[in-house]
């Protein structure tokens, strides 16, 4: 077999947000891949209609909604005056519409902010959702005259930022302060816009019932509030909207139209804070009033981890008056079904993460975006009477023919109570007679999961020579919400449940030379190397990423760092800073003695650059090989989604630490 390489990745392709028509019969999608030359991704929308063909081929359409069964709208920036006006920052989206029985894409209207996502109420009438700066909320209706007052007044103050609210800057958004997603309902023939919510109100999760769009609503001055929404109502054929309730005892995940009713994804957060996992709860669309129909354990997303996405697209869809929904359950992201009297069955369990799902009324198919089998992903189908699947499509053959890719081995061990399960990758040319290094990598989140899915960077790893090994220790997705708390505990329970698997790999694997065990993971994963380093020389090298390594210093710069440090250390820095000390790597990294690599983006705005500089500092105060590596306009996705250039630095850096320490 052919060793996989470094920059494989750049001939993968990555599809993602499939939807249905509306009659069932065609979908489309997103098929997104790198452009070296460039240093960019390319997306394209395709068509299924019982075959595959391409629909686009600018390269510039990532995003999409079906006007009607033959039409598809798309935001795109295409003619020259659109190039000009992004240039100059102008905000304003235009968009597209393509005929799929033929036809050239052509201009439909342009709206006068970012759009962010739509509803097609009818041919004419829409709800968007748009980010709005709250200090120019009519920036949308404003003359060309004033608008170009506006840009002046942005470009005198280019120069500075000033924060009066919290958080003031998201993760791969930039600086957040003042910004608000505000709902509008616009009409295209003839054109009129009208901004629905207030200037610092935030809308989300719009769902369509009869004739009124049904939406969350928080409005905040300062910060917003971590539990508790307002639920209102727009009848988009008057124009009228209502205040439906107000609720203070959920914090909201998602708003549902499933069978003519309205469903909630939320949770009470009492149990379990930040990690408890939603609850389905049926609410009445005249009072709001709220009732559970399931006190769901598991998670109702897909959190099984790879570096070979790019993209979304919908993970829970309706289909008559069941619920369909991706669900992670050990290593694997599945297909569920929720009744209406809450019960569930699963539809889909086969081994591998589905990452996107489409359903139809007027289809018995299910189309879904899936990695099985270790290959990349592929659109498939799924009967829902025959209970079959088949794999439509085939882009990613060419990429790993001839290729080897290792299947992992599972692997379980007892730990602290739990039984933890993790895998082992075999190295390429694989001889029991021989010794061999290997890397331990760790997940990040620490609610996500690992899983038998392909991950480049762990494949070439074992295309190199190295055994690689993984798990999902306590604090991970895809068992229970007790499994996954760990608020208070972080570097106890879970670390004794990452050490125990490595002793169990090494036991099973005798293969392994125990000198040469190389150690790294990312958020997370790169707390926990953080943790390790200060606890173990065990490993020969880390390499930590996008990391924490200061409790009370993520608590005060990171975009979640005010609720998020909070809630996992069951603590606050004002009241009880010593416990967030005490689960610091910071702490003991005057113990650390391995070599490690640190891995940052100075836009880590979720684990702010800071995190890995202390970290990197107090190991070359204390005499600690250690080397940091700063990307320059990249986030906490770098190691997913970041330029291709930047990806091949990133895995080039890792593996030459590797190579330096254990070959």
């Amino acid at each position: 077999m052919q060793q996989l390489q470094l920059k494989d990745f750049l001939s993968y392709k990555y599809l993602s947000n499939v939807q249905y028509a509306p009659g069932g019969k065609r979908a489309a999608f997103v098929v997104t891949c790198a452009n070296e030359e460039e240093n960019s991704y390319e997306s394209r929308l395709y068509l299924y209609d019982g075959q595959v063909r391409q629909m686009t081929d600018l390269g510039r359409e990532s995003s999409f909604c079906w006007l009607d069964e033959n039409r598809i709208l798309f935001p795109a920036v295409r003619s020259a005056g659109e190039k000009k006006r992004a240039e100059k920052k102008e905000q304003f989206t235009s968009y597209y519409c393509l005929d799929v029985r033929g036809g050239e894409a052509l201009p439909a209207f342009t709206l006068p902010f970012a759009a962010r996502g739509m509803k097609v109420l009818d041919e004419t009438h829409f709800a968007v959702l748009g980010s709005i700066d709250a200090n120019v909320p009519d920036y949308y209706q404003m003359t060309d005259e004033a608008r170009a007052q506006v840009a002046k007044n942005y470009a005198a103050e280019k120069d500075y930022e000033v924060f009066d609210e919290i958080p003031f800057w998201r993760n791969g958004g930039g600086v957040s302060n003042k910004r608000r997603t505000a709902l509008f309902l616009v009409c295209t023939q003839p054109m009129s816009i009208r901004r629905v919510t207030e200037p610092f109100e935030s809308a989300e999760s719009p769902a369509v019932l009869g004739d009124e769009v049904f939406f969350l609503s928080d409005t905040y001055t300062g910060k917003p509030g971590m539990k508790g929404f307002t639920l209102r109502a727009l009848n988009w054929q008057t124009g009228d909207v209502r205040d439906v309730c107000r609720n203070d005892d959920l914090a909201p995940g998602q708003l549902l139209e499933v069978g003519g009713e309205l469903y909630l994804l939320a949770t009470e957060g009492k149990r379990h804070g930040l990690n408890e996992n939603d609850w389905v709860w049926a609410v009445n669309p005249d009072n709001g009033e709220t009732m559970a129909l399931r006190r769901e354990e598991y998670s109702m997303y897909g959190s099984v981890g790879s570096d070979c996405r790019y993209g979304g697209g919908m993970q829970r869809c309706a289909r008559a008056s069941s619920l369909y929904y991706v669900s992670t359950r050990e290593g694997n992201a599945v297909l569920m079904c929720m009744h209406r009297d809450g019960s569930d069955e699963v539809i889909i369990g086969k081994e591998g993460s589905i990452d996107c799902i489409a359903l139809s009324d007027d289809s018995d198919v299910v189309l879904l975006t899936a990695m099985y089998d270790m290959k990349l992903q592929e659109l498939y189908a799924y009967d829902l009477k025959k209970c079959r699947l088949t794999q439509l499509t085939h882009f990613n053959d060419a990429a790993l023919k001839g290729k080897y890719v290792a299947k992992p081995q599972p692997l379980s061990v007892s730990s602290e109570g739990y039984d933890i399960g993790g895998w082992v990758l075999l190295p390429r040319d694989y001889d029991p007679e021989k010794t061999y290094p290997a890397v331990f990598d760790i997940h990040g989140g620490p609610k996500t999961a690992y899983g038998p899915v392909f991950y480049h960077e762990m494949q070439l790893w074992a295309n190199m020579g190295y055994f690689v090994f993984f798990c999902n220790p306590k604090g991970s997705d895809g068992r229970t919400n007790e499994f996954a708390d760990i608020r208070g505990h972080y570097g106890e329970t879970d670390y004794k449940n990452l050490m125990d698997f490595a002793d169990a790999v090494l036991e099973a694997y005798p293969q392994i030379d125990k000198s040469r065990v190389c150690e790294t993971g990312g958020s997370y994963g790169g707390f926990m190397t953080n943790w390790i380093i200060g606890h173990t020389d065990r490993f020969c090298c880390a390499a930590s990423q996008r990391s924490i390594s200061n409790w009370l210093s993520f608590y005060g710069v990171a975009d979640i760092g005010f609720f998020f440090a909070t809630d996992q250390n069951d603590a606050h820095p004002f009241t009880d800073p010593m416990k967030l000390w005490e689960h610091s790597p910071l702490k003991y990294a005057a113990n650390a003695k391995t070599p490690t690599l640190f891995i940052h983006s100075d836009e880590d705005y979720r684990c702010p650059l800071a995190e890995g500089l202390q970290m990197f500092t107090a190991l070359r105060d204390n005499g600690v090989e250690s080397r940091m590596c700063v990307f320059h306009g990249e986030n906490h996705e770098l190691s997913r989604s970041g330029k291709p250039l930047h990806r091949i630095r990133r895995l080039t850096e890792i593996t030459d630490w590797f190579e330096k320490y254990a070959k």
